[in-house]
């Protein structure tokens, strides 16, 4: 990651920390739903590499989306994965786990790991290696009660991004009790979804982090 996707990212994180999951998108549409999230504010893609020619999608989105979006890959659960990311350019790395020799990959490779994890022994061992931000998952089926329980522990400067069954609904919920932000799935994109639709999404779920940013509901539970 040179000194300049740093800036992005940073900036990103500070700003619209939103991270559209493009899982099951093809080559061939990338460019278009790519165009569409650029449109709405968006500026961290990911493309799991569970998808369909996942490393073409990734080229090409690299090469289309201007220098103020930081495009990845998702679902990366092999230390190689980094080195081939790196060759491309995409420095988002996230993963659904906590491997630490993964993490340690990313980082070494200069990428910036955002890393799933669901305990606090998870969350701290993710931190150690190398994370860059963490993200907690699935965090609809864990609620944000089990956030509040283990936020106080969290590493203050890594920023936690709710991932799994979060949509513009519960975004507040979760914005309440300190998640500093979000990423989007299936109610974003799926496969076959036009590119027209997911711009309707992405530009209500950028309006409601807006709002809730100009509302300034954080609070951040004290530790017990």
């Amino acid at each position: 990651m040179n000194e300049s996707q740093r800036k992005t990212l940073d900036e990103a994180l500070e700003t619209l920390p939103l991270v559209a999951i493009l899982r099951g998108i093809t080559p061939e549409e990338v460019e278009s739903v790519c165009d569409a999230l650029v449109d709405a504010g968006f500026r961290l893609i990911e493309i799991p590499l569970n998808s369909p020619q996942p490393w073409e999608s990734i080229e090409r989105a690299v090469a289309h989306c201007p220098d103020s979006v930081l495009i990845g890959a998702g679902t990366v659960l092999d230390a190689a994965d980094a080195e081939h990311l790196a060759r491309l350019g995409a420095p988002l790395m996230v993963t659904p786990n906590s491997d630490p020799e993964v993490v340690r990959a990313g980082a070494g490779q200069g990428l910036a790991p955002l890393i799933g994890c669901m305990t606090p022994s998870e969350a701290l061992a993710a931190a150690r290696a190398g994370a860059r931000a963490l993200k907690l998952f699935p965090a609809a089926r864990l609620g944000t009660g089990y956030f509040k329980d283990i936020n106080a522990i969290l590493p203050p400067e890594l920023p936690v991004l709710a991932v799994g069954g979060v949509e513009r609904g519960n975004m507040a919920e979760w914005y309440a009790v300190g998640v500093r932000g979000f990423g989007f799935g299936s109610n974003l994109y799926k496969p076959g979804r036009s590119a027209d639709d997911v711009a309707a999404v992405a530009t209500e779920l950028v309006a409601e982090w807006r709002r809730l940013e100009g509302a300034g509901h954080v609070s951040r539970e004290p530790a017990p």
